[in-house]
C-alpha cells in the first residue's frame, strides 16, 4: 500500500488489489472512533481517501499496520439481490465476445455473486467486481445519450446498474425493477461499498 498526502487533513491509500479496496474501507469505518477527526472515507478503483483528520500520523500508523487479512474482523457482508430481466441491447454482442449463447451469458451473470468496490459517476452507481478478468469487455465507442434507469451493464471489469436515466457507454444485459437510490430512505444508495450483489432471472 502506497500512502499519500492529498491536501490539508487528508490521506490517500492506495492499494495494489482491487479487491482489497471494499475491505479496507469496511475496517476504516468500523475503526473512525480510534482515527481522530475523520471527517469521510471515500473508496475508489483502487484507493481509499481519508479525509478530514485532525491527526495524519494516527491514520499513517493505522494505515501502515493494517493487512487484507483483518477482513474477518469486519463481520458478514451485506446480500443484496436484484431481480433482473435478460432483454438488453447488447445480450448478443457480449455473447459473441465471450463465446457463449445468450443462455450461457445470463448464467454466467447470475451465477457470479459481485463485491461493489466504489460508487461513482451518479449517485447510487455502483461499481460491481467479481467476472473473471477474460470476461472484461469494453465500453461502448459511442455511448447512448440516455441509457433508462435499471438498466443491467458491463465496462470493463465491472457490473453496474443505472439508478436513473443517464447518458452511458456500458454494454446492456437487461433491466432490473430494484430502486437503486431513493434521497427519502435513511439509507439513499441501495449498493454501498463491500456489499454483496447477485443478480437472478426474472
Amino acid at each position: 500500500m502506497q500512502v499519500l498526502p492529498a491536501g490539508p487533513g487528508a490521506l490517500l491509500a492506495a492499494l495494489e488489489d482491487a479487491a482489497d479496496v471494499p475491505v479496507l474501507y469496511a475496517d476504516l469505518r468500523r475503526d473512525l472512533p480510534t482515527i481522530q477527526g475523520c471527517r469521510d472515507v471515500v473508496p475508489g478503483a483502487r484507493t481509499v481517501l481519508l479525509d478530514g483528520l485532525e491527526d495524519l500520523e494516527a491514520a499513517r500508523t493505522y494505515l501502515a499496520a493494517w493487512t487484507p487479512s483483518a477482513r474477518s474482523a469486519g463481520g458478514e457482508p451485506r446480500v443484496v439481490e436484484l431481480p433482473t430481466t435478460y432483454d438488453g441491447e447488447d445480450l448478443d454482442d457480449v455473447a459473441r465476445r465471450w463465446e457463449m449463447t445468450r443462455a450461457e451469458v445470463v448464467a454466467t451473470h447470475t451465477g457470479t455473486e459481485f463485491t461493489v468496490a466504489f460508487v461513482g459517476f451518479s449517485p447510487g452507481f455502483a461499481y460491481c467486481t467479481g467476472l473473471p478478468a477474460e470476461l472484461a469487455v469494453p465500453r461502448l465507442d459511442r455511448p447512448r445519450p440516455r441509457v433508462p434507469a435499471g438498466s443491467v451493464g458491463l465496462a470493463g471489469e465491472y457490473a453496474g446498474v443505472y439508478p436513473s436515466a443517464s447518458p452511458g457507454g456500458w454494454r446492456l444485459l437487461g433491466r432490473t425493477s430494484a430502486t437503486l437510490w431513493d434521497a427519502s430512505r435513511e439509507e439513499p444508495a441501495l449498493l454501498t461499498p463491500g456489499t454483496r450483489v447477485r443478480f437472478t432471472e426474472s
